[in-house]
């Protein structure tokens, strides 16, 4: 059994590897047991894109303007 490929990175390398995965699985000519290997890898880069987007949307809500127009990051957690 093939170890899955360990790709832990920026989102574009992560979707990149997920493209190539549907592109493996959509031809047809991959064996079962490889095709469960790569659609659990799928799954798995699928999770961590989500993660790394929901991350990048928190961060854009925390920026914010200053007077000059200027971009801010600030605390949501202030009180």
């Amino acid at each position: 059994m093939k170890k899955q490929k360990d790709i832990s990175g920026s989102f574009e390398s992560m979707m990149h590897r997920l493209e190539e995965i549907v592109e493996s699985l959509e031809g047809g000519t991959v064996p079962l047991e490889q095709s469960l290997i790569l659609y659990e890898e799928g799954v798995s880069l699928s999770k961590q894109c989500i993660d790394k987007l929901r991350a990048s949307e928190i961060k854009l809500k925390q920026l914010s303007k200053d007077i000059e127009g200027n971009f801010e990051l600030f605390d949501t957690k202030q009180e």
